[in-house]
This record gives C-alpha cells, structure tokens and sequence, in this order.
C-alpha cells in the first residue's frame, strides 16, 4: 500500500508541471510589463538563493552532529527534508513571479480569464507542496522501514520553514512598512506607485513571504503530522493509514482543481471556496474506502472527518474575524476617525477576542478524536486536516500572485478597466491569506500535539515508565514556564528585526525622494535595487538569533534539567504559541482589511484622517500577520522535533 502514496506524489507533481507549462505559455505583455516583472524575478530570486547560502551552513553542521550523535538515517533523512522543503519554497516563489505579469496582461480580456490563471499558478504550489512531501515520506519508509528513522526528515523540513518563515517575514513587511510610511503617509501617493523607491522590494516581499515562506510553513506542518502519526501507530497498517489518506487528498485537490470556475453570477471568494468543498466531499469519500480497504475500525474514519470539520470551521471562523463584510474590521476602520491611538486599541482586542473560539473548536475536535481513537485518533484527524493542504495552499497562492498583478498595472500604466480586474481579484487575495493563516495555525497546534504525545511515547520507550508531567514537579513547571515565555522571547526579535530593517527602508526611501530631483514628477527613476539590497542583507542578517533561539532552548533546558523538564516546555510553548500565533495573524489581517476598508470609501476614503490612522495600524499590524505570528508555527514544531531527536541522550546525560 506504500507504493500508492508514492505514486499519489509522482501523479501530483506531474498535474502541476502540466499546470505550469499551461501558465508559462500565457502573453506577458508589453515591454513595460516585462521590465517590471523581470525586477520583481531578479529580486525574489537573488533573495532566495542568499537565504540558502545562509541555511545551508546550519545544515551541514546540524546534519554532522546527527550523524555523529545519533544514526547517518538520521542525517541523511535531514539533508533530504531540508532540501525538499526548500525545492517546494524555490517552485511556488518562481511560477508566481512568472504568473503575477501574466495575469497582468490577461486582466484586460476579463475577470473570468484573469482569475483562472492566477488560480491554476497558485495550484502549482499547493500541489507541489503535498506530493514532494508524500514522496518524501513514502520514499524513506520504503528505504528504512522504520518511522523512527525518519523524524529527521521532519527536523530538515522544519528548520528550513522556520527560516523561510522568519526571513521571508522580515523582508516582506521591511520593505512593505518602509514603502507606506513614506509613500503613503508623507508623499500621500498610491500603494504601487513607480514613484516609490520601495515598490519593487515590496512586490518581492510578497513572493518570499506569502509564498516560499507559506509554502514551507505548510510542507513541514504536512510532514510532521504525517511522520507523528508514524511514530504513534501500533501496526504496520496503522503506519501506512496517514499514507494512504494523504494520497487520497492529492487525487481529490486535482480533481477540486478543475471545478475553480469563475460563474456569470458567482463572486470569486465563492468560486474558490467551491474548491475546498468539492476537494472535502471527494475526500471524504476517499477516506471511507481506504479505511475500509485496510481493514481497520471505522472510528478512525470519523476521526478523520473531525479533522475535516475542524478545517472548515477554522476558515469560516478567520474569515469572519479578517473579512471586510463583518463587524471587527469594521469596528477598527470606524475606531480610527480619532486617531492612530484607537484604531492601535480596537486592532489589539479584535486579535485578542479572535483567539477563544478557535481553541474551543481545537479542543473539541481533542476530545471527541481521543474518545474515538485515542491519541491516534488525535493524529488521523491532524493528519485529514492537514490532507486539505494543496487546496488551501492553491488559494493562498492567489494571493501574492493577484497582489503582484496589480502592482505591475499600476507601475505600468494599464487601463482602468484592467486595474478594476486586479483591484477585485487583490481584494480576495487578501482574504485568502488570512484565511490560509489561521487554517496553518490550527493545524501546527493538533500536529504540535502529536509531536507532543509522540515524545510522551518516546520517553517510555527508553524504559521510564513512570514517566507522568505533573505540575507539582518542580522540573515540569519550570519548563512549562520557559516553554510559554518562548514565543513571546522569539517574536520580539522578529518584530524589532521588522523594526529596524524597515528603517533603514524608510531612510533610504526618503533619501531618495531628497537627493534625486524629479522622482514626483516622473521625470527620474528611482533606484528600486538600493532598496531590495537593503532590505535582503537585513534579512538574512536579523533571522539568525530567532533560528538559534528555537534550536538551543530544548537542549539547553533538556541537557540542564531533564526529560520532565522538557516535556513541561514543550507543553508550555503549544499552548501560549497557538494563541499568540492567534492574536497575531488575525489581528494583523483585521488592521490590513480596515485600511481597505477606508480606501474603498468609507469614513472619509483615501487621504482622510481616518485613512491615515488605518495605515498606522496596518504598518503595527503587517509584523504581526506576516512575519512573528506565523513564524511561531515552525518554532513549535522544530523545539518538539528536538525533543524527540535527542530524548535517549538527554536521559543520558542530563545534568539534574
């Protein structure tokens, strides 16, 4: 049954190389177009291959201490994770700053054309997502055979996301805050405007961002659950079963995919959400059988329909906390007619208040997993959530890509009827990121669970068998304590590297408005490489201490005060990163949707007082939906992964 998830991945990546040639032999305009979008290419990828550079010495020295310290499976299983997850990141950034122009130049035959395209670009990187990390998985068990052998890859994956997550995050909302809070706020032009030295740094952004950053997020979220459930199966089915239903969602995404049609009377978020329910009704159906095929209890098929009910729930709850049609981003806007200071407070208690009830819906799904099918259960349902991944990453994808397009209208002067097409098609694309985010949360919090239950196992397997987490254990609350502190430490250091990155944007942007006459007039060109410069080598610069952060802790706490110790940490960074990677990211989306919400003519429009407030909270609330809130998600999965990587030698050689 191996072979099926196996060829499940072949088949995936083969559906999105037809997707790709199909996309690739679209027009891409005219010259102008090209000039633009050939910047926004030269500057993704110079970005891309720099990170790599940088991730590539972590690698190789974190993958000869595995080899040294534990097994060469382990560290080759690394190298491959590592490698994967960033070939995933490198694919979906190089079709979407390929598709942006496209969908560009398309705008002008339509919306339903406009909109295909960029749907089938972003369908590109959700089906690679899944099937690289389906090979992935499916290629090391067949070589091993041993799920044990394979927590490495998930290690690599995870690094490679982590810092995907937090440079990508960086660089995004740098060049992004740089370019609103002058070109907006002190030169009162448009978002997109070719005038801003930071335009280009910020279309770029969107690419290392939403895309390789998003799509690494999701592939070691997608592997992790996968290799979790391994690790907490009893049988050789049982290891299989994750496998098989993973399989199972790839043939329903690519099927799901040809139903995104853009109807006469049909709205675009509609459109695309008619894909996530054609690829749930197909995958369910699919999870009955394989379940019945194998010959196992038919609860763990209704645990895998809770997974899929927790997805659902997840987007219609985000998308109700980050949309413009409801009312906390309505509150905010409104909040904002007096001033910076109340739109700050309002944006705060909308992330805040946004928290509750998906950790209710989470825990619910816990419960009623666990009666079902005990803590496998709980990783069947993690593992049908996070099934639904090349889906909701082909709307998210549409995201960046929408976002771009119209940047490139406007830089290149396109009709308006065009700017409509992309105007409308970037209005949802900011939807479906955060919808997308809050959809990643929820799934890295039940797959940090796993991982969590799974380290619980490990722990006995070494011969502790007493081993209980009780908070009367000193050990176990010191850790719980340092494990909660740790999201809070790790996004400080994402929000302040924001912070300066994007002053030195600022200064340069202003410097550049200063020092080269006629930029206002479009009778000089700016010098947009200074600015992707800039805001690249700050990247790279500011990801380090986050990465070391997240890599360090666990064995420090583990090697200094011992597996009770660090199973309190790990407990305690599960529960305080869900909901601080919560406020963030939803809270973030809240502020972004009520600066549009302004824009697009209410309490005051564009160039109000109360606009200007928006854009305040939008540059607080761009670091928190972009960069510190979702980066949290690989934070807590690296840490569990390390648990469990080095839980026999910490047993070892633990000092208390």
């Amino acid at each position: 049954m191996i072979e099926i998830a196996f060829l499940a991945g072949i088949l995936g990546i083969l559906i999105a190389a037809f997707l790709t040639w199909d996309v690739l032999r679209k027009n891409a305009g005219n010259q102008k177009m090209k000039e633009i979008a050939n910047a926004i290419q030269s500057g993704s990828s110079a970005y891309l291959l720099r990170q790599y550079k940088v991730i590539s010495v972590f690698a190789v020295i974190l993958a000869i201490i595995l080899y040294i310290s534990l097994n060469w499976q382990t560290a080759l299983g690394f190298l491959l994770g590592a490698f994967l997850s960033a070939l995933a990141g490198f694919i979906g950034m190089n079709i979407s700053v390929r598709a942006n122009v496209r969908t560009a130049a398309i705008a002008s035959e339509g919306l339903k054309k406009a909109f295909g395209l960029a749907f089938k670009a972003g369908a590109v990187t959700g089906l690679t997502i899944v099937s690289l990390g389906l090979l992935g998985i499916s290629f090391l068990y067949i070589l091993f055979g041993d799920p044990k052998l394979l927590v490495g890859f998930g290690f690599g994956a995870s690094l490679i996301s982590l810092f995907a997550r937090v440079g990508g995050g960086i660089y995004t909302k740098a060049a992004d805050v740089g370019a609103d809070l002058v070109g907006k706020v002190e030169k009162g032009i448009p978002e997109d405007d070719p005038r801003n030295p930071a335009v280009i740094a910020d279309n770029v952004g969107d690419n290392v961002g939403d895309c390789a950053g998003m799509g690494a997020d999701l592939f070691e979220t997608y592997v992790v659950t996968a290799l979790a459930a391994m690790l907490l199966a009893t049988t050789t089915i049982n290891i299989i079963y994750p496998l098989v239903l993973g399989a199972v969602a790839i043939i329903a995404t690519i099927i799901s995919i040809f139903f995104v049609r853009l109807g006469k009377s049909e709205s675009i978020m509609g459109a695309l959400y008619k894909g996530v329910i054609v690829a749930s009704i197909i995958t369910a159906i699919g999870f009955y059988y394989a379940t019945i095929n194998l010959n196992l209890e038919i609860n763990l098929f209704y645990t895998s329909l809770i997974g899929l009910f927790v997805t659902a729930a997840m987007i219609i709850i985000t998308d109700y906390w980050t949309s413009k049609k409801y009312s906390p981003v309505k509150s905010i806007a409104e909040s904002s007619k007096t001033g910076p200071g109340t739109n700050i407070i309002t944006g705060l208690a909308v992330g805040l208040k946004s928290t509750f009830i998906p950790v209710i819906i989470i825990s619910l799904g816990i419960i009623f997993a666990y009666m079902l099918g005990g803590l496998y259960g709980i990783a069947i349902a993690a593992m049908a959530m996070l099934s639904m991944t090349g889906i909701i990453i082909s709307i998210d994808s549409f995201g960046p890509i929408t976002d771009n397009a119209g940047g490139i209208a406007e830089m290149s002067g396109l009709p308006e009827n065009t700017r409509k097409v992309t105007d409308a098609l970037d209005a949802v694309g900011n939807t479906t990121k955060a919808v997308t985010k809050g959809f990643a949360i929820g799934s890295a919090g039940l797959a940090a669970l796993v991982l969590f239950s799974a380290y619980v196992d490990t722990v006995y397997s070494l011969g502790i068998s007493n081993f209980v987490l009780d908070l009367m254990n000193p050990k176990v609350l010191v850790g719980l304590f340092i494990g909660a502190s740790l999201p809070f430490l790790f996004s400080s250091f994402c929000m302040q590297a924001v912070g300066r990155a994007a002053f030195k944007i600022v200064n340069e942007v202003r410097r550049q408005f200063k020092e080269i006459p006629g930029i206002m007039e479009f009778k000089a060109k700016p010098d947009y490489a200074k600015c992707v410069d800039i805001v690249t080598a700050a990247a790279q610069k500011e990801l380090i201490i986050p990465g070391l952060i997240a890599v360090l802790a666990p064995l420090i706490v583990g090697f200094v005060f011992g597996l009770y110790a660090l199973g309190g940490l790990l407990g305690g960074i599960i529960i305080s990163g869900l909901l601080l990677a919560l406020q963030m990211t939803t809270g973030g989306a809240a502020w972004d949707n009520a600066k549009k919400y302004i824009e697009e003519g209410n309490f005051g429009g564009k160039g109000s007082d109360a606009h200007k407030a928006a854009v305040v909270g939008d540059t607080v609330g761009d670091p928190f939906k972009d960069t510190a809130g979702p980066a949290i998600n690989p934070l807590i999965k690296v840490v569990n992964i390390i648990a469990l990587l080095f839980a026999a030698l910490i047993a070892s050689f633990a000092l208390m």
